[in-house]
Protein backbone atom coordinates (compact mmCIF):
# COMPACT_ATOMS: atom_id res chain seq x y z
CA UNK A 1 0.00 0.00 0.00
CA UNK A 2 1.13 3.57 -0.93
CA UNK A 3 0.84 6.27 1.81
CA UNK A 4 0.69 9.92 1.21
CA UNK A 5 3.92 10.47 2.80
CA UNK A 6 5.33 8.29 0.09
CA UNK A 7 3.87 10.15 -2.91
CA UNK A 8 6.22 11.71 -5.24
CA UNK A 9 6.27 15.96 -5.30
CA UNK A 10 4.17 15.99 -8.54
CA UNK A 11 1.24 13.94 -6.94
CA UNK A 12 1.59 15.58 -3.36
CA UNK A 13 0.79 19.34 -4.98
CA UNK A 14 -1.72 17.93 -7.25
CA UNK A 15 -3.49 16.17 -5.39
CA UNK A 16 -2.76 16.63 -1.05
CA UNK A 17 -1.21 19.29 -0.62
CA UNK A 18 -2.93 22.90 0.30
CA UNK A 19 -6.47 21.96 0.30
CA UNK A 20 -9.24 24.16 0.26
CA UNK A 21 -12.48 21.58 0.25
CA UNK A 22 -12.57 17.69 1.27
CA UNK A 23 -16.22 16.39 0.72
CA UNK A 24 -16.44 12.62 1.90
CA UNK A 25 -18.78 10.56 -0.36
CA UNK A 26 -18.42 10.83 -4.46
CA UNK A 27 -22.69 10.49 -4.78
CA UNK A 28 -25.26 12.50 -5.96
CA UNK A 29 -24.78 14.49 -2.85
CA UNK A 30 -20.94 14.73 -2.89
CA UNK A 31 -20.84 15.55 -6.64
CA UNK A 32 -23.46 18.39 -6.64
CA UNK A 33 -21.45 19.97 -3.32
CA UNK A 34 -18.30 20.14 -5.20
CA UNK A 35 -19.99 21.46 -8.52
CA UNK A 36 -21.68 24.56 -6.27
CA UNK A 37 -18.49 24.98 -4.79
CA UNK A 38 -16.87 25.90 -7.74
CA UNK A 39 -19.34 28.35 -8.81
CA UNK A 40 -18.75 30.43 -5.45
CA UNK A 41 -14.97 29.81 -5.23
CA UNK A 42 -13.46 29.53 -8.53
CA UNK A 43 -9.76 28.84 -7.71
CA UNK A 44 -10.01 26.67 -4.58
CA UNK A 45 -8.69 23.18 -4.24
CA UNK A 46 -11.54 20.67 -3.80
CA UNK A 47 -10.89 17.36 -3.69
CA UNK A 48 -13.83 14.24 -3.16
CA UNK A 49 -13.03 11.04 -1.74
CA UNK A 50 -15.06 7.99 -1.84
CA UNK A 51 -13.88 4.97 0.19
CA UNK A 52 -15.58 2.65 -3.20
CA UNK A 53 -13.54 1.94 -6.72
CA UNK A 54 -17.38 3.66 -7.53
CA UNK A 55 -19.62 5.78 -5.85
CA UNK A 56 -20.79 3.89 -2.22
CA UNK A 57 -24.33 3.90 -1.09
CA UNK A 58 -27.27 4.66 -3.19
CA UNK A 59 -26.54 6.73 -6.03
CA UNK A 60 -25.72 4.44 -8.41
CA UNK A 61 -27.88 1.76 -6.82
CA UNK A 62 -31.13 3.49 -6.87
CA UNK A 63 -34.58 2.66 -9.22
CA UNK A 64 -33.57 5.66 -10.97
CA UNK A 65 -37.32 7.02 -10.21
CA UNK A 66 -37.51 10.82 -10.78
CA UNK A 67 -40.36 11.50 -7.98
CA UNK A 68 -41.62 13.52 -5.92
CA UNK A 69 -44.94 12.55 -4.29
CA UNK A 70 -47.37 9.90 -4.77
CA UNK A 71 -50.93 9.86 -3.56
CA UNK A 72 -50.56 6.81 -0.69
CA UNK A 73 -47.60 8.77 0.20
CA UNK A 74 -48.60 12.15 0.85
CA UNK A 75 -51.85 10.63 2.33
CA UNK A 76 -49.68 8.67 4.97
CA UNK A 77 -47.05 11.40 6.04
CA UNK A 78 -50.42 14.48 6.29
CA UNK A 79 -51.47 11.52 8.98
CA UNK A 80 -48.49 11.22 10.50
CA UNK A 81 -47.11 14.95 10.35
CA UNK A 82 -47.99 18.41 9.94
CA UNK A 83 -49.71 19.91 6.59
CA UNK A 84 -46.83 22.46 6.23
CA UNK A 85 -43.89 20.18 6.35
CA UNK A 86 -45.57 17.80 4.34
CA UNK A 87 -45.30 20.10 0.83
CA UNK A 88 -42.55 21.90 2.33
CA UNK A 89 -41.00 18.58 1.29
CA UNK A 90 -42.82 17.62 -1.22
CA UNK A 91 -41.83 21.57 -2.91
CA UNK A 92 -38.00 20.76 -2.04
CA UNK A 93 -38.31 17.63 -4.07
CA UNK A 94 -39.32 18.98 -7.10
CA UNK A 95 -37.54 22.11 -6.68
CA UNK A 96 -34.91 19.81 -6.25
CA UNK A 97 -35.73 17.78 -9.69
CA UNK A 98 -34.78 21.19 -11.40
CA UNK A 99 -31.98 21.69 -9.64
CA UNK A 100 -30.39 18.04 -11.15
CA UNK A 101 -31.45 19.38 -14.51
CA UNK A 102 -29.71 22.32 -14.54
CA UNK A 103 -26.97 20.54 -13.72
CA UNK A 104 -27.17 18.12 -16.18
CA UNK A 105 -28.55 17.38 -19.67
CA UNK A 106 -32.17 15.80 -19.24
CA UNK A 107 -31.05 13.94 -22.68
CA UNK A 108 -27.76 12.66 -21.78
CA UNK A 109 -29.40 10.87 -18.70
CA UNK A 110 -32.19 9.02 -20.80
CA UNK A 111 -34.87 11.36 -18.68
CA UNK A 112 -38.67 9.91 -19.51
CA UNK A 113 -41.49 12.00 -18.72
CA UNK A 114 -43.35 8.90 -18.69
CA UNK A 115 -45.25 9.68 -15.52
CA UNK A 116 -46.12 7.68 -12.60
CA UNK A 117 -48.88 5.43 -11.29
CA UNK A 118 -50.02 4.68 -7.49
CA UNK A 119 -51.43 0.71 -7.89
CA UNK A 120 -53.89 0.11 -5.27
CA UNK A 121 -54.34 -3.32 -4.37
CA UNK A 122 -58.28 -5.32 -4.51
CA UNK A 123 -57.99 -5.44 -0.82
CA UNK A 124 -56.76 -1.81 -0.19
CA UNK A 125 -58.60 0.86 0.77
CA UNK A 126 -59.19 3.71 -1.44
CA UNK A 127 -58.25 6.90 -1.02
CA UNK A 128 -60.93 9.41 -0.05
CA UNK A 129 -63.43 10.70 -3.01
CA UNK A 130 -62.05 14.32 -2.26
CA UNK A 131 -58.65 14.05 -1.85
CA UNK A 132 -57.47 14.20 -5.69
CA UNK A 133 -59.29 17.71 -5.96
CA UNK A 134 -57.19 18.50 -2.52
CA UNK A 135 -54.23 17.11 -4.15
CA UNK A 136 -54.55 19.21 -6.90
CA UNK A 137 -55.60 22.28 -5.12
CA UNK A 138 -52.41 22.43 -3.15
CA UNK A 139 -49.68 21.52 -6.19
CA UNK A 140 -51.70 24.08 -7.92
CA UNK A 141 -50.96 26.44 -5.16
CA UNK A 142 -46.96 25.18 -4.37
CA UNK A 143 -45.75 24.69 -8.38
CA UNK A 144 -48.45 26.28 -10.20
CA UNK A 145 -49.36 22.92 -12.33
CA UNK A 146 -53.22 21.96 -12.43
CA UNK A 147 -54.38 18.00 -12.32
CA UNK A 148 -51.23 16.73 -11.67
CA UNK A 149 -53.22 13.83 -10.35
CA UNK A 150 -55.97 11.43 -11.47
CA UNK A 151 -57.60 8.49 -11.00
CA UNK A 152 -56.86 6.14 -14.00
CA UNK A 153 -58.48 2.95 -14.16
CA UNK A 154 -57.59 2.09 -17.82
CA UNK A 155 -53.77 1.54 -17.04
CA UNK A 156 -54.51 -1.96 -15.04
CA UNK A 157 -55.85 -3.43 -18.52
CA UNK A 158 -53.58 -1.57 -20.72
CA UNK A 159 -50.60 -3.10 -19.09
CA UNK A 160 -52.22 -6.40 -18.30
CA UNK A 161 -51.46 -6.04 -14.28
CA UNK A 162 -53.48 -8.30 -11.44
CA UNK A 163 -54.89 -8.15 -8.75
CA UNK A 164 -55.59 -4.35 -8.54
CA UNK A 165 -58.92 -2.23 -7.75
CA UNK A 166 -57.57 1.48 -8.98
CA UNK A 167 -54.61 3.58 -9.69
CA UNK A 168 -53.56 7.20 -9.44
CA UNK A 169 -51.30 9.08 -11.66
CA UNK A 170 -49.11 11.98 -11.42
CA UNK A 171 -48.75 13.10 -15.02
CA UNK A 172 -45.61 14.86 -14.06
CA UNK A 173 -43.11 11.81 -12.57
CA UNK A 174 -40.57 10.37 -14.50
CA UNK A 175 -37.60 8.15 -14.89
CA UNK A 176 -33.59 8.77 -15.27
CA UNK A 177 -30.78 6.39 -16.09
CA UNK A 178 -28.77 6.00 -12.57
CA UNK A 179 -25.71 5.15 -14.30
CA UNK A 180 -25.55 8.07 -16.93
CA UNK A 181 -26.24 10.54 -14.08
CA UNK A 182 -23.22 10.35 -12.34
CA UNK A 183 -21.48 9.62 -14.88
CA UNK A 184 -22.49 13.15 -16.22
CA UNK A 185 -21.68 14.61 -12.89
CA UNK A 186 -18.55 13.19 -12.84
CA UNK A 187 -17.46 14.44 -16.13
CA UNK A 188 -18.85 17.28 -14.70
CA UNK A 189 -16.68 17.56 -12.22
CA UNK A 190 -13.43 16.54 -13.93
CA UNK A 191 -14.15 19.38 -16.63
CA UNK A 192 -14.28 22.04 -13.15
CA UNK A 193 -10.89 21.34 -12.15
CA UNK A 194 -12.15 19.16 -9.29
CA UNK A 195 -10.50 16.43 -7.93
CA UNK A 196 -12.30 12.89 -7.54
CA UNK A 197 -10.08 10.16 -5.82
CA UNK A 198 -11.55 6.94 -5.08
CA UNK A 199 -10.85 3.96 -2.50
CA UNK A 200 -10.14 6.95 -0.02
CA UNK A 201 -11.58 5.40 3.23
CA UNK A 202 -12.31 8.83 5.80
CA UNK A 203 -12.19 6.98 9.03
CA UNK A 204 -12.27 10.59 11.79
CA UNK A 205 -10.93 14.03 11.34
CA UNK A 206 -9.64 16.23 14.03
CA UNK A 207 -9.68 20.47 14.13
CA UNK A 208 -6.08 21.56 13.96
CA UNK A 209 -6.19 25.65 14.50
CA UNK A 210 -7.87 26.85 10.99
CA UNK A 211 -7.44 23.40 9.38
CA UNK A 212 -8.55 19.94 9.54
CA UNK A 213 -6.58 16.47 10.24
CA UNK A 214 -8.32 13.57 8.34
CA UNK A 215 -7.38 10.53 9.14
CA UNK A 216 -7.80 7.95 5.97
CA UNK A 217 -6.54 4.54 5.13
CA UNK A 218 -3.93 6.03 3.17
CA UNK A 219 -2.86 8.47 5.78
CA UNK A 220 -3.26 11.90 6.96
CA UNK A 221 -4.89 14.99 4.60
CA UNK A 222 -5.36 18.32 5.84
CA UNK A 223 -7.42 20.53 4.59
CA UNK A 224 -9.06 23.64 5.58
CA UNK A 225 -12.60 22.83 5.17
CA UNK A 226 -14.28 19.53 5.24
CA UNK A 227 -18.04 18.65 3.93
CA UNK A 228 -19.90 14.85 4.81
CA UNK A 229 -22.06 13.74 2.02
CA UNK A 230 -21.98 9.82 3.04
CA UNK A 231 -25.77 9.77 3.94
CA UNK A 232 -26.79 6.29 4.98
CA UNK A 233 -22.98 6.29 6.72
CA UNK A 234 -23.18 9.71 8.30
CA UNK A 235 -23.42 8.41 11.98
CA UNK A 236 -19.65 7.32 11.94
CA UNK A 237 -19.19 10.65 12.38
CA UNK A 238 -21.82 12.09 14.06
CA UNK A 239 -24.79 11.19 16.28
CA UNK A 240 -27.46 12.67 13.88
CA UNK A 241 -31.03 10.82 13.56
CA UNK A 242 -29.81 9.06 10.38
CA UNK A 243 -30.17 5.76 10.19
CA UNK A 244 -28.82 3.19 7.30
CA UNK A 245 -31.67 1.99 5.27
CA UNK A 246 -31.06 -0.96 2.91
CA UNK A 247 -33.20 -1.14 -0.01
CA UNK A 248 -32.67 -4.95 -2.54
CA UNK A 249 -33.13 -4.10 -6.42
CA UNK A 250 -33.60 -6.73 -9.13
CA UNK A 251 -33.65 -6.77 -13.14
CA UNK A 252 -35.09 -9.36 -15.48
CA UNK A 253 -33.81 -10.29 -18.70
CA UNK A 254 -35.40 -8.78 -21.57
CA UNK A 255 -38.94 -9.81 -22.09
CA UNK A 256 -40.44 -10.30 -25.75
CA UNK A 257 -43.38 -7.56 -26.28
CA UNK A 258 -43.65 -6.23 -22.58
CA UNK A 259 -46.31 -3.91 -22.24
CA UNK A 260 -45.34 -2.03 -19.32
CA UNK A 261 -43.94 1.17 -19.61
CA UNK A 262 -43.64 3.59 -16.86
CA UNK A 263 -43.02 4.25 -13.24
CA UNK A 264 -45.03 2.56 -10.55
CA UNK A 265 -45.16 2.81 -6.96
CA UNK A 266 -46.96 -0.01 -5.01
CA UNK A 267 -48.20 -1.14 -1.36
CA UNK A 268 -47.79 2.83 -0.26
CA UNK A 269 -44.30 3.05 -1.85
CA UNK A 270 -42.46 -0.21 -0.17
CA UNK A 271 -42.42 -1.76 -3.88
CA UNK A 272 -41.37 0.61 -6.78
CA UNK A 273 -40.68 -0.83 -10.37
CA UNK A 274 -40.19 0.59 -13.97
CA UNK A 275 -39.14 -0.81 -17.44
CA UNK A 276 -35.84 -0.20 -18.63
CA UNK A 277 -36.35 -0.84 -22.32
CA UNK A 278 -38.16 -4.42 -22.33
CA UNK A 279 -37.16 -5.30 -18.98
CA UNK A 280 -38.96 -4.73 -15.38
CA UNK A 281 -36.97 -3.06 -12.40
CA UNK A 282 -37.75 -3.74 -9.50
CA UNK A 283 -37.16 -3.11 -6.03
CA UNK A 284 -38.61 -2.63 -2.44
CA UNK A 285 -39.71 -4.97 0.62
CA UNK A 286 -37.95 -3.27 3.21
CA UNK A 287 -40.95 -3.40 5.28
CA UNK A 288 -40.99 -7.16 5.58
CA UNK A 289 -37.80 -6.97 8.07
CA UNK A 290 -37.29 -3.39 9.18
CA UNK A 291 -35.19 -4.54 12.23
CA UNK A 292 -32.57 -6.38 9.40
CA UNK A 293 -32.80 -3.85 6.36
CA UNK A 294 -31.12 -1.33 8.71
CA UNK A 295 -27.74 -2.13 8.53
CA UNK A 296 -24.82 -1.08 6.38
CA UNK A 297 -24.55 -4.50 4.74
CA UNK A 298 -24.83 -4.64 0.71
CA UNK A 299 -26.57 -7.88 0.65
CA UNK A 300 -29.75 -9.29 -0.76
CA UNK A 301 -31.96 -11.94 1.44
CA UNK A 302 -34.37 -14.64 0.32
CA UNK A 303 -37.32 -13.50 1.98
CA UNK A 304 -37.05 -9.81 0.33
CA UNK A 305 -36.25 -11.49 -2.96
CA UNK A 306 -39.06 -13.80 -2.94
CA UNK A 307 -41.33 -10.93 -2.43
CA UNK A 308 -40.06 -8.94 -5.16
CA UNK A 309 -40.40 -11.61 -7.14
CA UNK A 310 -44.26 -12.95 -6.17
CA UNK A 311 -45.00 -9.18 -7.13
CA UNK A 312 -43.43 -9.68 -11.13
CA UNK A 313 -45.39 -13.11 -10.82
CA UNK A 314 -48.66 -12.65 -9.37
CA UNK A 315 -49.02 -8.97 -10.27
CA UNK A 316 -47.33 -7.10 -12.97
CA UNK A 317 -46.40 -9.88 -14.79
CA UNK A 318 -49.14 -12.63 -14.33
CA UNK A 319 -49.30 -14.03 -18.39
CA UNK A 320 -45.57 -13.93 -18.78
CA UNK A 321 -42.37 -15.89 -18.08
CA UNK A 322 -39.16 -14.10 -16.94
CA UNK A 323 -36.05 -14.45 -15.57
CA UNK A 324 -34.23 -12.45 -13.20
CA UNK A 325 -30.36 -11.21 -14.55
CA UNK A 326 -28.96 -9.55 -11.79
CA UNK A 327 -29.82 -8.70 -8.25
CA UNK A 328 -28.42 -5.51 -6.10
CA UNK A 329 -28.90 -3.21 -2.92
CA UNK A 330 -28.05 -0.08 -2.16
CA UNK A 331 -27.91 1.62 1.34
CA UNK A 332 -29.80 4.84 1.69
CA UNK A 333 -30.43 7.46 4.66
CA UNK A 334 -33.34 7.55 6.97
CA UNK A 335 -34.71 9.27 10.11
CA UNK A 336 -38.01 10.01 12.01
CA UNK A 337 -37.75 13.10 9.60
CA UNK A 338 -37.95 13.29 5.90
CA UNK A 339 -36.39 17.08 5.81
CA UNK A 340 -32.34 16.21 5.07
CA UNK A 341 -29.80 17.44 7.02
CA UNK A 342 -27.82 20.33 6.33
CA UNK A 343 -25.96 21.53 9.03
CA UNK A 344 -22.14 23.41 10.54
CA UNK A 345 -21.16 21.91 13.31
CA UNK A 346 -18.08 24.32 13.39
CA UNK A 347 -16.73 26.58 10.94
CA UNK A 348 -15.60 24.26 8.91
CA UNK A 349 -17.14 21.16 9.29
CA UNK A 350 -20.83 20.64 7.73
CA UNK A 351 -22.90 17.66 6.72
CA UNK A 352 -25.34 17.24 3.95
CA UNK A 353 -27.34 13.83 4.68
CA UNK A 354 -30.81 11.84 5.44
CA UNK A 355 -32.29 11.92 1.59
CA UNK A 356 -34.72 9.79 2.95
CA UNK A 357 -34.90 7.98 0.09
CA UNK A 358 -34.83 10.80 -2.48
CA UNK A 359 -31.52 11.36 -3.52
CA UNK A 360 -32.14 11.37 -7.45
CA UNK A 361 -34.64 14.43 -6.17
CA UNK A 362 -33.77 15.92 -3.38
CA UNK A 363 -29.90 15.33 -3.63
CA UNK A 364 -28.52 18.02 -5.93
CA UNK A 365 -30.97 20.87 -3.92
CA UNK A 366 -28.69 19.51 -0.55
CA UNK A 367 -25.54 19.71 -2.44
CA UNK A 368 -26.04 23.68 -3.34
CA UNK A 369 -27.61 24.04 0.09
CA UNK A 370 -24.43 22.96 1.38
CA UNK A 371 -22.15 24.71 -0.64
CA UNK A 372 -24.09 27.79 0.44
CA UNK A 373 -22.95 27.12 4.68
CA UNK A 374 -19.58 28.35 3.59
Amino acid sequence: MLYFKELSFWERTQYTESIDFVIVGAGIVGLSTALFLRKKFSTAKIVVLDRGYLPTGASTKNAGFACFGSPTEIYDDLNKGNENQVWETFLARYNGLKTLFNLVDKEKIDYKSCGSWDLIREREILLPKDFLDYLNQKTEQYIDEKNVYTEDNDTIHKFGFSGLKTCYKNKLEGSIDTGKLIHELYKSVIFNDIHVLFGIEVKSYETEGTNLRIETNFGELKSANLLICTNGFARQFNDFDVQPARAQVLITKPIDDLKVKGTFHYDAGYYYFRNIGNRILIGGGRNLDFAGETTTKFETTKVIQNSIQDLLRNVILPDTIFEVDYSWSGIMGVGADKTPIIKKVNNNVAFGVRMGGMGVAIGSEVGKKLANLF
